[in-house]
């Protein structure tokens, strides 16, 4: 038998082994690790797996605690049990309907479902299953409540409640600008720009369960932003950064323009429970309605809103990514502007009618007339 013989039933050997230890190992991606056999992995095992391979890389810090709570503490020990291939629409209903029975809100039992149909859509694609049992499962309907704001008159309450503590211009800079509280807690001084009035929106802050803080990037590019500051913010913002200038300087510590805007008095980030606890300390206090920092935001849109500010500029302050989505979350404000709006179309084309009227009525008739023309006075303006 010649070499060159030789030598070509080696190659053929070799490459016959290969594609039966690929046919073994089933697709290239999954022979990293512990290798899945969607007969026999159950639930549990593929759903730690994907946390690892696909939820850790993928998703924020925050994100991915928030998806392995669910998985570990709601997911697994309802069907974890279950092998990947033998999981039923039926199995993911009765989860559900049992969390609802047992307390949960629609929407975070929506956030179960949200959790277990992107893991199984990645067994999908990798092989494991042929279709997606979630697709078959009802979701319980989120039913919102109604919004709860402050009227300007609660709002000034709280802010002068809040005056003497130590968080007062962050709770001012909330309601004057509508930000999230994770970006006012992020916030650097080189954000701020005094002599442009406003603030530039670049980054969150959150705190994990381990104790510690991150910093991410804004997950649309709406979100990151640029914020118009009122001349009361800018002062109150101007005075907060002598204060703390303040404090750095008696306990040796220069303040620089990368450092955070509300911070300990040492620079380190401020502890977002901690601050959402001071708020509704601040509104018992001030014999206010309680409610949610975040309702911060939803007042300041509402506020403004009523005030006439076309809805586009209060979706650019907010961040929203669309403007319908600034209306559909403000429709409580809607039927006030609408009525605001008839009134003056009203004033001025029944403006324009009376001045025709008197020219081609007696005067007697055009008083009868015009009285169901004129416009209602607001009375309080009168008293004023």
């Amino acid at each position: 038998m010649s070499c060159s013989f030789c030598s070509i039933l080696v190659i053929l050997g070799a490459e016959l082994a290969l594609n039966n230890l690929s046919k073994i190992r089933g697709p290239p991606h999954l022979d990293k690790g512990t290798f899945l056999r969607p007969g026999k992995t159950t639930l549990a095992e593929y759903l730690l797996k994907w946390l690892s391979d696909y939820a850790k890389p993928n998703l924020s810090p925050r994100g991915y605690e928030r998806y392995q709570g669910i998985i570990t503490k709601y997911l697994i020990p309802d069907f974890g049990s279950i092998t990947l291939t033998q999981l039923r629409p039926e199995h993911l209903q009765k989860h559900y309907t049992g969390k609802l029975n047992n307390g949960l809100s629609a929407g975070t039992v929506r956030y179960h479902h949200a959790v277990i149909h992107k893991a199984l859509q990645t067994a999908m694609k990798w092989g494991l299953l042929n279709h997606n049992v979630a697709d078959g499962v009802d979701v319980p309907r989120v039913h919102h409540n109604e919004m709860q704001t402050w009227d300007e008159y609660e709002t000034n309450r709280f802010l002068e409640a809040a005056k003497s503590t130590p968080y007062y211009a962050l709770f001012y800079t909330a309601l004057f600008t509508g930000m999230r509280r994770s970006e006012l807690l992020a916030l650097r001084w080189q954000d701020l720009d005094f002599i442009f009035s406003q603030i530039s929106v670049s980054r969150s802050l959150h705190h994990l369960k381990d104790g510690s803080y991150v910093f991410l990037q804004p997950k649309s590019a709406k979100s990151r932003r640029t914020i118009a500051l009122s001349p009361s913010a800018i002062i109150t913002l101007e005075e907060h950064k002598e204060k703390q200038e303040a404090i750095r300087n008696a306990l040796g510590i220069t303040l620089k323009e990368d450092d955070l805007v509300f911070s300990t008095p040492e620079g380190k980030p401020l502890r977002p429970n901690t601050v959402t606890r001071a708020w509704s300390m601040l509104a018992t206090r001030a014999g206010i309605k309680t409610i949610r920092l975040h309702d911060a935001r939803h007042t300041h849109a509402s506020l403004m809103l009523k005030q006439g500010v076309h809805p586009k500029v209060v979706q650019e302050r907010l961040g929203h990514s669309t403007i319908a989505m600034t209306l559909d979350t403000y429709s409580h404000v809607t039927p006030g502007l609408q009525q605001a709006a008839a009134e003056s179309f009203d004033r001025l084309l029944n403006h324009k009618a009376g001045k025709e009227a008197v020219e081609v009525l007696p005067p007697g008739v055009f008083q009868i007339i015009n009285a169901k023309l004129t416009p209602i006075v607001d009375i309080t303006a009168l008293q004023t």
